[in-house]
């Protein structure tokens, strides 16, 4: 802090304080409001500040309980978003103390009347070796003193955003040294805004300078939901060597600036240069004489394009953005996902040639690496639908449980409830009749069917046993209809045995079965839901209430699909698999290809061209490892060695909270299909992470612990749904525990301890 301990800074003396104190941001306004540009008047609430919050607050500690849960290299995304989020909601419970919020009340009286904008102005943030633009978070139109305070506290959580986190190291955050300057302007809206690059950042060795315009505020650009008008000029001279129309759905535009703005923008960006010593970016409303800056940082060029956060950072599509992807994801993408998927489930690859199958295989293969870029590209997005919908939840109701919103995005008729619905009617099928419940435990079904065509043969007796048909038809649809899946390139619509073990298990256990939901935190009736709703409606506010309902529908929609396009992408790669399969079979009975082992959908081109070519020779898997033995669950070479010393035992492994509940049980880690065959009700599921192919496992276990986290990944989603207490984001744990170790699953503070529990609870493993 300036001497005397000084919290609030009036903007036109930011530009002579250090930067420590008030920020680049704050600074660099400063500088320009001295020099007579025309800035919107406010003042900068200081470091000192910040630093009194969190301390007086006791956030330096949640901070460092999210960042220490496990090394921040082994994160994915949807983790860091987690952590961020309960470090957002940290942040906006903790009120500001009277000594902070008394002097921002006063600073703010002297202001002109209207509307500020809260802006981010951390230390660093836009400094010349780089700036971090859009990283921090910003709040415009605020109105009132309330709800000043609480925008301050945004800005001041977004120095631990998903955002900034990803720039961890290159921002140099640290609970004990990182600040966060916050500015405070007279909000200015106009009817053209935009950035202006003193030096195209794309090639800034070229003499060139780019302009963009839109419509309205800046922040519309910014944020991506505007596509801006763009000029490109000759630095030196200022000539217009180009202007491209922003995409804004209007016929033949015009341009938003005419050319004496644009000449006007070109010299204001060379003034600013000669002030500031660095080529600017400046953001600006106005034009004419009601030119107005907002801000002015170092033009930076784009990180790598091998740097995966740029990508990262695409997933936090603005509003406009989501409900596109929301009506192309669901009424297009999606149907079309499903179609082709089952149009490859009723081609006859048996009844083709060898040439028709290499044809199908190079179709399937084409379709699979062309919805993997869609993935990518459109349905990984569309998943912000549900970060957004929690951040808007959190912000307005505030409530102790970070995943509260949850409950009112669960409960959708996702394909995996559904299949677990049908897991639980065959279950109740055998129940009614203790004749097909006999049959199900004789040896030669129970030891006799490993593959479709053995069930085939077995299952030619059910006729004869009251309800035999019915239950026959029943499960072949469920494996055609549920099953179409792969799980470590293994068709599991060929393996009737891992789910008619899992039949036996809910249809006996003393009767209890499984209900088809089990709840989660969606217990309760329809009017839980619908007062929940009314309870968020009403924290928003009426003047925002259809902009909430809309969020909390795509909400609802991104939850459902995010699940949903997992598991449809699951079966567009076993139709590829079981063409690859085919094709091996073949060349395996020509004596072109080794026999032994299942042959990876990798493979695909590799087996295509060989049916191509009857006489070419032996097939030549190039890349090892192409080749995956089948084997037990201890033989694969794809599996996780056991931890090197049994005798050393973790105590307590802190992971990510992702499904409420508590639980002890006993272990089994999933590595193989043999090891769904070994598992049983009531274990706790350790697993890498629960893919579609794993959650007709769900309904057997007592608790989920996997590797990796998260709380929209499938296995979080799933076992919320069922109601089932799930811990993720544990490195090794598969390596870690053991089959029968006792743990104790805690889903409410994300902890798994190992052992004897030191308080009574029932162990549900042990029933």
């Amino acid at each position: 802090m300036a001497a005397g301990g000084q919290l609030i800074v009036p903007l036109g003396e930011a530009g002579d304080a250090p930067e420590d104190l008030v920020g680049g941001k704050a600074r660099g306004l400063g500088r320009l409001l001295a020099a007579g540009y025309q800035v919107p008047g406010g003042f900068c609430i200081a470091t000192g500040a910040y630093e009194r919050f969190i301390r007086e607050a006791g956030l330096g500690d949640a901070i460092q309980l999210e960042l220490g849960r496990k090394s921040f290299t082994e994160m994915r995304w949807e983790e860091i978003w987690d952590a961020a989020l309960r470090i957002r909601l940290a942040f906006l419970r903790s009120p500001i103390p009277p000594e902070l919020a008394d002097p921002i009340r006063q600073a703010h009286a002297h202001l002109p009347s209207g509307p500020v904008a809260v802006r981010s102005s951390a230390p660093g943030e836009d400094g010349i070796r780089g700036t971090f633009a859009g990283l921090h978070e910003s709040v415009t139109d605020v109105r009132d003193g309330r709800s000043l305070l609480n925008a301050v506290r945004v800005v001041w959580a977004s120095l631990w955003s998903d955002a900034a986190l990803l720039y961890r190291r290159e921002l140099g955050l640290d609970v004990d040294r990182s600040r966060m300057a916050v500015i405070v302007q007279e909000f200015v809206e106009k009817p053209v805004s935009g950035v202006a690059f003193g030096r195209d950042p794309r090639s800034p060795e070229e003499d060139r300078q780019i302009l963009e315009a839109v419509p309205g505020l800046c922040e519309d650009m910014v944020s991506g939901a505007v596509d801006p008008d763009r000029w490109t000029l000759e630095r030196s001279s200022g000539k217009v060597l180009h202007w491209r129309p922003g995409q804004r759905g209007q016929g033949d535009p015009e341009p938003l600036l005419v050319p004496e703005d644009v000449a006007s923008l070109h010299e204001t960006v060379l003034s600013v240069e000669t002030l500031l010593g660095y080529p600017p970016d400046i953001e600006w409303t106005g034009r004419g004489a009601e030119l107005t800056l907002l801000q002015a940082r170092p033009v930076t060029s784009p990180a790598k394009r091998d740097d995966e956060r740029r990508w990262y950072l695409s997933l936090r599509p603005g509003s406009g953005r989501l409900s596109d992807l929301a009506e192309r994801v669901a009424y297009e993408l999606i149907p079309a996902l499903e179609a082709e998927g089952k149009g490859f489930a009723a081609d006859e690859l048996r009844a083709m040639d060898d040439p028709e199958l290499a044809e199908a295989i190079l179709v399937r293969h084409e379709a699979h690496d062309r919805w993997k870029r869609i993935y990518r590209e459109e349905f990984i997005p569309f998943a912000h639908g549900v970060r957004r919908f929690g951040q808007y939840y959190n912000d307005a109701v505030r409530p102790t449980d970070p995943y509260e919103f949850v409950r009112l995005l669960e409960n959708q008729p996702m394909f995996a409830s559904l299949r677990n619905d049908a897991l639980a009617h065959l279950a109740e099928h055998v129940r009614r009749e203790p004749s097909l419940a006999g049959w199900l435990e004789r040896p030669e079904v129970v030891e006799g069917i490993t593959r479709r065509d053995s069930w085939k043969m077995v299952a030619a007796e059910l006729p004869g046993i009251p309800g035999g048909e019915a239950f026959r038809h029943a499960f072949e649809e469920f494996l055609d209809e549920h099953m179409n899946l792969t799980y470590q390139d293994e068709p599991l619509d060929d393996r009737p045995d891992l789910i008619l073990n899992i039949v036996r298990q809910l249809a006996t256990d003393g009767g209890e079965g499984l209900p088809p939901t089990r709840g989660g935190y969606a217990e309760g009736s329809g009017d839980d839901v619908q007062s929940r709703e009314e309870r968020f409606l009403t924290a928003v506010g009426p003047e925002r209430r259809e902009e909430a309902l809309e969020v909390l529908q795509i909400g609802r929609l991104s939850w459902r699909l995010r699940d949903d396009d997992n598991i449809l992408m699951g079966r567009l790669r076993n139709q590829l698999q079981h063409a690859v399969a085919l094709a091996a079979q073949r060349l395996e009975g020509a004596g072109r290809l080794p026999s032994g082992g299942r042959v990876k959908s990798s493979a695909a081109e590799t087996l295509a061209e060989a049916l191509r070519n009857p006489d070419g020779g032996p097939v030549r898997l190039e890349e090892p490892g192409k080749m995956a033995v089948s084997g037990g669950s201890r033989g694969s070479a794809e599996m996780s060695e056991h931890r090197e010393d049994p005798g050393i035992t973790p105590r307590q492994l802190v992971g990510q909270p992702a499904a409420r509940g508590l639980v002890t049980g006993k272990v089994r880690v999933i590595r193989s299909t043999e090891d769904f065959q070994a598992f049983r009700k009531d274990e706790i599921l350790v697993c890498d992470a629960i893919q579609p192919t794993m959650t007709h496992l769900v309904p057997l276990a007592s608790a989920i612990v996997e590797r990796r986290g998260g709380m929209l990944i499938h296995g979080a989603i799933i076992a919320r749904e069922l109601g089932v207490p799930c811990v993720n984001g544990l490195p090794n744990v598969t390596d870690l525990l053991q089959d029968g170790e006792l743990v104790t699953v805690d889903g409410h503070l994300g902890v798994v301890t190992v052992g004897p529990p030191e308080f009574d609870l029932e162990r549900k493993g042990e029933r």
